[in-house]
């Protein structure tokens, strides 16, 4: 392999490090349940194209989301010692190359939406703005983890819309449930830094509440979380695949409470992500299949 592979090779895999493209697994397993449910339980056609074009459209978004994060949080990122080593501070991604990198995923996703249908790109406008949004939240209020939700909700409801072009309660179920979910495991995250958010003046529930209310706040949101796969499955007339799916799922948001305690922290990442992407995937397997033998 020559030295210009290994440096594309290298630039690649420094931006795939940027937006923490593994962490795509949070909101994707999502958007395929919006899918599915679009064509399967509406009773839709499944189009390889229109599949195509909403996984790019969820890499799109996420992309630019993730790259303007790390742009606008630079500064902050630099102060912090658990953040230091991102790319933007530690030298290796210039910050106007991050803001370039979010212009033309920015506008990549508006220009696939509008191969999808008009509604999704009408609605991709405001999509958008919602998850650029989010990275000044924290500058402003302590509920930027629920606007970090509301972001990552949109992946059910924006892919069943790419196939119907209507909106619908069960789709909507869906993305309450990931709301709750993500603002509960982000506060869970948030825990890390919330001496240095209080040293900051930034905004967030573990600073405005402390550690241990930041945890009920968490338990709280999570308790919806699970009321409303609950509810999806009523509503759905799911069968009992879909039951088990659930219950893992629940099972794993109470795990994640069992690791983090509020006089100690060492598990937060597993409980942020390990145990979440596990959740995502395994209820999405589970919830697919159910609607393949309904």
């Amino acid at each position: 392999m020559t030295t210009a592979n290994l440096s594309i090779g290298q630039h690649i895999k420094n931006y795939l490090s940027l937006i923490k493209f593994s962490h795509t697994v949070f909101a994707l397993p999502f958007a395929m349940i919006g899918f599915t449910l679009a064509v399967l339980y509406e009773h839709h056609n499944f189009e390889w194209s229109l599949f195509v074009k909403v996984l790019l459209c969820m890499v799109f978004a996420r992309t630019a989301a993730m790259a303007f994060n790390r742009y606008l949080d630079r500064r902050f990122d630099a102060l912090n010692p658990r953040t230091a080593k991102r790319e933007i501070p530690a030298g290796i991604i210039k910050p106007e190359h991050a803001l370039l990198f979010t212009i033309i995923n920015s506008a990549l996703f508006i220009i696939t939406t509008l191969f999808i249908n008009m509604m999704v790109f009408y609605l991709s406008v405001v999509a958008l703005f919602v998850i650029l949004f989010y990275s000044y939240t924290k500058r402003i209020t302590a509920l930027c983890h629920i606007v970090l939700g509301i972001g990552l909700s949109l992946s059910p409801i924006g892919a069943y819309l790419a196939v119907t072009g209507y909106f619908k309660l069960l789709p909507l179920l869906f993305s309450f449930a990931v709301v709750t979910w993500v603002s509960g495991f982000d506060i869970i995250y948030a825990l890390q830094d919330e001496d240095f958010d209080k040293s900051q003046k930034l905004h967030s529930i573990p600073a405005a509440l402390g550690t241990r209310r930041a945890l009920w706040v968490s338990n709280i949101l999570h308790v919806l979380s699970a009321s409303f796969v609950i509810w999806a499955g009523v509503e759905g007339g799911f069968n009992w695949i879909y039951w088990i799916g659930c219950a893992f799922y629940i099972g794993l948001l109470i795990y994640q409470h069992m690791l983090v305690k509020p006089n100690d922290l060492s598990k937060v990442g597993i409980a942020f992500g390990n145990t979440n992407g596990i959740a995502s995937v395994i209820f999405a397997v589970f919830t697919i299949i159910s609607l393949f033998t309904l």
